[in-house]
């Protein structure tokens, strides 16, 4: 049974009956409904059709399980919502983890027990300034985005009446300043890196020859090499793990499908690490768990390497090199760009072996240095325009 009964000049009580429970006692859904448009408090006929309406479809809420009372809920409460009903159904594996990730980590404990029709703009604006000392920007930025994904949620769901998010700015994104080594840097690097097992070699010269990112390594097949002709063939990634699985999947985008040229030396480095691998496979007794895949960054037993385990590796190698700096292991990709630039090496080259969508991308993200580059390249004209030194004149 569903009805509703005026309670105000312009609210309506709404009722549903859902059954009853274990007890014997029957279960009735209620929500309260307010018209604001006065073109339709005006009309007999207008509001009984909205009212009609809208308890129709709070009937097909509560009939499929849908319904979200919103009586004194907790942000907590409907953040669990919102991520099994939204999150997990609508965005791609990582997104959904980054949400769920900084949702955990920093907004739940600060408004978790608060109510969520509570909550008021100037909350959220002092708990944003508050993390100015805690995190970086492109963190805020990144919670900014979380919370209005839940406010929005929120709005549309009709558990509350207005968005608290709507006069909260977004915060500054600060850029971090990109990290490169030099060409005496990379060859301290080369040199450090033959002490190393060929597994860590092979992952760190990759990463350096071709500016692949690490989930195009991870993902990265010993049939999308060719050996012979020195290509990659870029078309899967393991961004993340899922329930303990790997998620294989193609780039995110179109233009990281692609095919990259790596030197000619580092084909022979393959073969030896390739050899290695099936030496590894051979001598173990662990049973097959790469199922169809032959990954080159796997255990013995096939399955591929968690994310995290590149970064380890980069830093506990970075670690053991004391005269090398510190940088992230997805600065090699900006020093793969930037060495290339400055062998001046064309834009768009460069934009097709990074995976760019456009040349524009890679101009706005390695200006500085093309810039740099180019006025190396300009001061070359000096040696024409300096004045030359009259020939001496030979005596009779």
């Amino acid at each position: 049974m569903a009805s509703y009964q005026k309670r105000g000049e312009s609210s309506w009580y709404m009722y549903v009956e859902a059954g009853t429970d274990a007890a014997g006692n029957r279960i009735r859904k209620t929500q309260t409904i307010r018209i604001d448009d006065p073109a339709i408090l005006k009309s007999a006929k207008k509001t009984k059709a909205y009212l009609d309406e809208e308890l129709l479809k709070f009937k097909m809420l509560v009939e499929s399980g849908e319904y979200i009372n919103p009586d004194k809920m907790k942000f907590s409460a409907f953040v669990e919502l919102w991520k099994t009903r939204f999150v997990e159904k609508n965005l791609e594996e990582t997104t959904a983890f980054n949400y769920k990730y900084h949702s955990n980590k920093w907004i739940i404990p600060h408004f978790g027990e608060k109510s969520i029709d509570k909550i008021k703009t100037m909350h959220i604006v002092d708990f944003l300034d508050g993390l100015t000392d805690v995190t970086g920007s492109a963190t805020r930025v990144y919670i900014f985005r979380v919370l209005r994904s839940i406010f929005t949620k929120a709005t549309e769901w009709k558990v509350i009446k207005q968005n608290p998010m709507q006069g909260v700015t977004k915060p500054k994104d600060e850029p971090k300043s990109m990290e490169v080594y030099s060409e005496e840097e990379v060859g301290v690097l080369l040199t450090a890196l033959q002490k190393e097992p060929i597994r860590l070699r092979v992952m760190i010269t990759l990463a350096l020859t071709t500016g692949m990112r690490r989930a195009e390594l991870l993902g990265l097949e010993w049939k999308h090499i060719d050996l012979e002709n020195s290509i990659i063939d870029v078309k899967q990634t393991i961004p993340i793990f899922k329930d303990g699985e790997p998620v294989i999947k193609g780039p995110k985008k179109k233009s990281s499908i692609r095919k990259i040229v790596f030197p000619s030396s580092v084909s022979a480095e393959l073969k030896l690490y390739q050899t290695h691998m099936m030496r590894e496979r051979s001598n173990t007794e662990a049973p097959w768990e790469g199922g169809e895949y032959y990954f080159l960054f796997a255990h013995e037993n096939g399955r591929p390497f968690y994310p995290k385990t590149l970064y380890d590796q980069w830093r506990d190698f970075l670690k053991r090199v004391p005269n090398l700096k510190q940088i992230r292991l997805h600065d090699l990709r900006h020093t793969s760009a930037t060495l290339l630039i400055n062998q001046g090496v064309h834009a768009k080259i460069i934009s097709n072996r990074l995976g760019h969508a456009k040349i524009s991308t890679t101009m706005n993200v390695y200006g500085h240095v093309i810039e740099s580059a180019d006025r190396a390249a300009a001061e070359t004209f000096n040696n024409l325009f300096e004045p030359k030194k009259p020939l001496k004149k030979k005596k009779s």
